[in-house]
């Protein structure tokens, strides 16, 4: 179609079109803006060099921190790196670094903000490195969620879940409603808990994790598990289903994780034969189910820090890491490749690459706070109180 031809159908970009090119902005959501200013070119062969720079200049009044499924150029600056809540508490135990630059995506930037003092500021070198799981459950969808269980007479007895992948939102309305944050190596502890304080759980928003803990780590039935899905009346359930359900799954899942099949487990032990599978609990239920080993980012580093040289091993998560635990383990004949065929980068978390990381540390440096992520106070209070429950956790 041509530019004419657009503009005699008045062809506008719709807003959800314009956040995911990451040009307008929506504070409700993950995703954010543009980065204002120039870009240092991708192409610049002195990136590294200015990247290194530019920390040096700031000493220890910074401290960067690299999840796992960032690529290698950025995590090489990292001075710590992990999952998303040990990322966050890393930040907490640094209070003389007055700038915090976190390469991961948004809602981690917020976990850190909470769990940081005022005087820190969160910096996330692109604000458009959202997460698609964490905006599959906005706070209104949520807020509807529950006067849905209301109506039907068992709000007193849902305590809510929240998987650590969650906007500060969500996790304020866990907080206030008696509930707790989990990560995927807790799980099973916080809904142990949950399941001492009532009858029922809300675990939001990723409904594979909630439906593995359930079922392979604590017994349950498929049949005790619902899906409510926010864009159906109801959730797309009766009175009578919730009133049955043990555990209610908000419909979320993982873009990465939820990609691996059956068929990928399946393929991949035909073609390495003697392969052990290991699996993230995002996976699909199916997935899980057919692997050899399920964990956590952390749980699969440690197996393979354990594997015995010469064992070969299908990892099913982002690929920036298996890739990096590949190359690691080389060396000790410990052969690692990705479950799937395709190549499945988490596209948001690589969304963070070096000419924004430079772009950054180069304003610190010259005394301009620039992409900061700051909670509320009422959010932030909320929050907290939900992590600090998590914290508690036996």
């Amino acid at each position: 179609m041509t530019t004419a031809q657009t503009q005699e159908l008045d062809v506008q970009p719709t807003p959800l079109a314009l956040l995911l090119l990451g040009r307008e902005a929506d504070p409700k959501s993950e995703r954010g803006v543009e980065c204002p200013g120039d870009l240092p070119s991708p192409s610049d062969p002195d990136l590294v060099e200015r990247a290194r720079k530019a920390k040096e200049k700031l000493g220890d009044k910074v401290f960067v921190l690299g999840h796992h499924y960032q690529r290698d150029e950025v995590i090489q600056f990292a001075d710590v790196t992990g999952d998303s809540f040990k990322l966050a508490r890393d930040a907490a135990a640094r209070p003389e670094a007055e700038y915090i630059v976190f390469c991961g995506v948004h809602f981690m930037a917020e976990s850190a903000d909470i769990l940081t003092s005022d005087d820190q500021k969160v910096v996330l070198p692109d604000l458009a490195a959202g997460c698609s799981m964490a905006d599959m459950a906005t706070a209104e969808q949520v807020a509807e969620c529950w006067d849905v269980l209301t109506e039907a007479g068992i709000a007193e007895q849902v305590v809510p879940v929240s998987y650590m992948n969650s906007s500060a939102d969500i996790k304020a309305f866990t907080g206030k409603h008696g509930g707790t944050i989990c990560t995927s190596s807790n799980a099973k502890r916080a809904l142990d808990w949950a399941f001492e304080q009532g009858e029922k759980v809300l675990f939001l928003p990723d409904q594979h994790l909630g439906r593995n803990t359930a079922v392979r780590d604590m017994g349950m039935s498929l049949e005790d598990c619902v899906v409510y899905n926010p864009h159906r009346p109801n959730g797309g359930l009766t009175a009578d289903e919730l009133r049955a359900a043990k555990m209610i799954l908000w419909r979320g899942h993982c873009s990465v994780h939820g990609r691996f099949s059956l068929d990928s487990v399946n393929d991949v032990r035909e073609r390495i034969p003697g392969v052990n599978v290991l699996v993230h609990p995002e996976c699909k239920h199916e997935v899980v189910a057919a692997a050899d080993y399920v964990g956590s980012t952390e749980y699969i580093i440690k197996a393979l820090e354990a594997a015995p040289a010469g064992s070969k091993w299908a990892i099913g998560t982002e690929l920036n890491l298996v890739r990096r635990l590949a190359n690691r383990f080389a060396p000790e004949g410990k052969e690692i490749v990705f479950l799937d065929k395709t190549v499945c980068f988490c596209s948001t978390m690589n969304r963070i690459d070096l000419p924004h990381l430079v772009w950054a540390l180069e304003s610190l440096a010259e005394g301009n706070l620039v992409n900061r992520i700051e909670v509320d106070k009422e959010t932030e209070a909320f929050a907290k109180l939900a992590l600090e429950r998590m914290l508690a956790l036996p």
